[in-house]
Formats: structure tokens, sequence, C-alpha cells
């Protein structure tokens, strides 16, 4: 086992099975089906059952399942982008207003410059590169808490914003068209957001279930000093894991800005906490780890939870308190989880530690 493979390897860590009192793994089988592992799965199923009841004519329908994914994979880039991050215990306070500020941008350079749209494209996603410079700069250069530095650099974000809006929606014909149909064009209903949602946490899932890069960023997670003792640069990565995170809200902007066929001032924000409540409740999923799986489980779960409450008629304050308690709930079953984890973890290395020699 690599240096870098035994700072990884802790509460949660692949490689290591959870233990029953008596000191023996597991089952296979109860472990991936258990609800430690999978019990988001469980709660949708109970939520489905619910709002069919409740609601029999319009939730259980093709068109809704079709209406809580593509009204979610913007959602879901949100919180896909906070996976890389949060992995490696940095919190990205900014990806709201970064998403915000990539969203009038193109819409900004489209309509009012009249820039074509694969160069504005390319533009925004450079502008996502930069954010994410900016909050490595500000995190790992200047070495201040995460929480802060990036909810100061989504403050300068907010001015940028108005800069560019004047706090004014922006809107054109060239917000339409060939701009338009990127969020428009569908494959059996399902639409291009949706795929390109997927495709990022398909990317997100290799790199970190299968490179070295992806074990690295476990480690500084579960223990940034033994990572530092192993060899690996921190910094570096951290500063790696905020660009990814500034790119993929970046792209999530412009496919926003591209199905509302505006840029919108405000529109960046209230995305924040349905993604922290999406990548904390996808973080008890799959191993106790942030994880891009679970955190698209856990997005259609708040998408289905949204969606039912309009369909039963629920009023426009009980879906902010869906995603709030869904949030709490969410960083409580983390806490037990890593808990519950640390314990196994413990005895693991006890069962394993061979009998002193007489």
């Amino acid at each position: 086992m690599s240096t870098v493979d035994r700072v990884s390897e802790g509460p949660g860590a692949a490689g290591t099975s959870p233990l029953a009192p008596d000191g023996e793994s597991r089952p296979s089988w109860r472990r991936h089906l258990g609800f430690a592992n999978i019990g988001v799965v469980y709660v949708e199923i109970a939520l489905i059952i619910v709002f069919s009841i409740l609601a029999p004519s319009t939730f259980p329908t093709w068109i809704t399942v079709k209406s809580v994914l593509n009204e979610n994979a913007v959602a879901g880039l949100m919180a896909l982008s906070l996976v890389v991050p949060l992995s490696a215990q940095v919190f990205d306070l900014s990806i709201g207003n970064a998403m915000g500020l990539a969203n009038v941008v193109i819409a900004w350079l489209l309509v009012n410059k009249g820039v074509a749209v694969v160069p504005a494209i390319l533009i925004t996603l450079t502008l996502g590169l930069l954010i994410g410079l900016l909050n490595g700069l500000v995190v790992v250069t200047a070495k201040i808490d995460s929480f802060i530095g990036t909810l100061a650099t989504g403050s300068l974000m907010v001015a940028a914003i108005s800069l560019v809006t004047h706090d004014q929606q922006i809107t054109g014909n060239a917000l339409n068209g060939s701009f338009g149909n990127i969020a428009t064009t569908s494959v059996a209903g399902i639409e291009l957001p949706v795929i390109l949602m997927l495709l990022v946490a398909i990317v997100l899932y290799v790199i970190q279930k299968y490179t070295v890069l992806g074990r690295r960023i476990y480690a500084i997670g579960f223990n940034e000093r033994g990572a530092v003792l192993a060899g690996i640069k921190t910094g570096r990565i951290k500063f790696a894991t905020l660009i990814v995170s500034g790119t993929v809200a970046a792209i999530a902007g412009i496919l926003l800005a591209s199905g509302v066929s505006s840029g919108s001032p405000g529109i960046g924000p209230p995305y924040l906490l349905n993604a922290f409540a999406a990548a904390f409740l996808g973080a008890t999923q799959f191993g106790g780890r942030f994880n891009a799986w679970g955190t698209i489980i856990a997005v259609i779960l708040l998408g289905t939870g949204t969606t039912g409450l309009v369909l039963v008629g629920g009023a426009p304050w009980t879906q902010s308190m869906f995603s709030g308690v869904v949030l709490l709930v969410a960083l409580g079953a983390s806490s037990f989880e890593r808990a519950v984890q640390a314990r196994a973890w413990v005895r693991s290395r006890r069962v394993r530690r061979p009998a002193p020699a007489e």
C-alpha cells in the first residue's frame, strides 16, 4: 500500500468494511443495500409513494420525471461544483455569485457586445477559471480560511455583477436562436443540460475513484497534516479544486442564461443552499465521502420534494423549508456517519493488528 493510500485510508475510505459488533465484516450485500449506504434512495422512494397518493393524476407521470430532471440540471451542476473542494475540506461559498456572474457576463457579451456564441461561451468559461484562480490565491496563497475567503470573493462578484448589469436584467434576441437551443435541445425528452450534468458527474467519479489525484484529494480532506507528511502538495491540489468549482459554476451560469434567455443580477445566490444540501446529503451515500453519484441522487431527491410540494398545492415557503430541513438532516447524518465509520475503522485496525510475540 502506498503512502498516499495509508493516509487516505480511514473512516469511509475505500477498502475498509464496516464491522459488525462482533468484529466481523458485514456481508457485502448488506453494506451496499443498507440505509447507511443508499438511504437517500429509500427516502426518494418514500417521497414518490407519498406524492403519488396525494396527487395521483399529476405526480406519477413521465412528464413529472422529465420535469424533475430538466429543471434541476443547473442545480445538479452547482452541487457537483462543490464535490471536489469539499472532498479536500475546502468550502467555496462563492459559487452562487460565480454562477450569477457567468450568467450575466455571457448575456452581456451576446446582447451588448455582439460576440458570437462560441467565443462568448469560451470567454465565460475562462472567467470561471479565473474565479477559481482568485479563490485559490485568497484561500491557498494568502492562507485565509475558505469560509471567510470565498465569502469575500463572492462579495466582489456581486459588485462585478452590478457593474455589468447596472442592476438591470439583460435580455435580447441574441439569447434566443442557437444559444437558446443549448438548453432546449433534448434526447427522448431529456434536455442537454441534464446530459452535461451526467457527463460532469462521470468525469468527477472517474477522477475521485480511479486516479492518484482523487486519492490525494480525499487524503487531504481526511487528514491534511498527514497528507503533508506523506509528501502531497496540498496547496496545489486545494488550488485546483477551487478552479474546478469555479469552472463548473460557470457552466451552470451559461446553461441557465440559455434556459431563461436572460442575464439576471440576483439569479445565482438562491442556488447555494440547495447545492450544499445536495453535496452533504450525497456525502452520506456510497461510502460516506463527498461523491458525484450520491450528489446527483440527492439533487433528484430535492427536486422530487419541491416538485411534489408544488403539485399538491403547498405554499411557496414549504419548498425553502424542505431544502433547509434536508440540509440539517444531511449535516446531522454526515456527522453521525463519520462517527460510526471512525469507530468501525478503529475496530478494524485492532482486528488487523497482530498479536504480540511471546
